[in-house]
């Protein structure tokens, strides 16, 4: 790049040929640290939902209270992404989503990393920011967010990871979830996420289960539906299991499923933690609405 060039991203001049392609951000006046995978291999990701939910690209899928991990999730409680993830887009002046420059309003959920907000999670693509409690760690994505909590070893894998609580969100349409409206989503996707969060493979299969909560919720100032489920397992702990749906507060004609699951487990965080997490999801920053595609 010349000195006159103007900042935004390029491609990688250090890039070795392995792995994806990257871009790396020119700040006008010299190559800065931060990288992100280009908008358009993002976009060509397979969205992994495995069991549980996937946040984007950060690979992270759960397995709701167990949380199986299926790519190396890690972070922090700023929402730091997985290793293997887009970094966070630089916060500073003129850099994207920060005014000006190569990324403001306009970009299409999913184009490239949300900016990071101390705190928080964030879930571009849905309009969303999940609060990261002390000592859980965040994931921040283009479609999905996520944030864990007590890293184990899987009962029924020892090779895989587990942890003992997770809350994680995505588009309904990225779960493959038809219903369009907060109830019939949550009521819907209530028996997936049981059976992907403590199904066979890791957890020996669900014997039994116990309807603990059906009713509308208001989150992040829209009105939803959340289902609740207690589970009995054959190997491992028993766990509860959460689906949550509401319209997206910045995405118009968007619903969001959050999928939760906490392990009964005095290791675990308690029920009330999952509440407090989800009472406190709120809406991006940033103004306006978009438009699903």
């Amino acid at each position: 790049m010349t000195q006159t060039s103007p900042p935004g991203w390029h491609p990688d001049p250090g890039y070795s040929g392995i792995g994806p392609a990257q871009e790396r951000w020119w700040d006008g006046s010299r190559w800065t640290e931060h990288l992100r995978i280009p908008p358009a291999t993002v976009r060509r990701r397979r969205i992994r939902t495995g069991a549980g939910i996937a946040a984007g690209v950060v690979l992270l899928a759960a397995v709701g209270g167990g949380a199986y991990m299926l790519g190396g999730g890690s972070g922090d409680r700023n929402g730091t992404s997985a290793a293997d993830a887009p970094s966070p887009r630089p916060d500073r002046q003129g850099a994207p989503g920060g005014g000006g420059q190569d990324g403001g309003g306009g970009q299409e959920p999913g184009q490239e990393m949300p900016p990071v907000e101390e705190g928080y999670a964030t879930d571009l693509a849905s309009g969303i920011s999940i609060p990261v409690p002390d000592g859980w760690k965040g994931s921040s994505g283009p479609v999905g967010a996520g944030v864990t909590t007590g890293e184990y070893a899987c009962p029924g894998d020892e090779a895989q990871k587990c942890v003992r609580g997770g809350v994680f969100s995505a588009p309904a349409q990225a779960l493959k979830i038809p219903q369009t409206t907060a109830k019939a989503a949550a009521e819907a996707d209530i028996e997936a996420n049981a059976e992907e969060s403590y199904g066979e493979k890791i957890y020996g299969g669900i014997t039994s289960h116990e309807q603990l909560k059906s009713e509308a919720v208001t989150v992040a100032g829209q009105k939803g539906y959340v289902v609740r489920w207690k589970v009995v397992t054959k190997e491992g702990d028993d766990g509860y299991v959460e689906s949550l749906a509401f319209p997206s507060p910045r995405i118009k004609g968007m619903l969001v499923v959050v999928r939760s699951g906490f392990d009964i487990n005095a290791k675990a965080p308690k029920l009330s933690v999952l509440d407090e997490i989800t009472e406190g999801i709120k809406a991006t920053a940033g103004t306006g609405t978009g438009k699903t595609a």
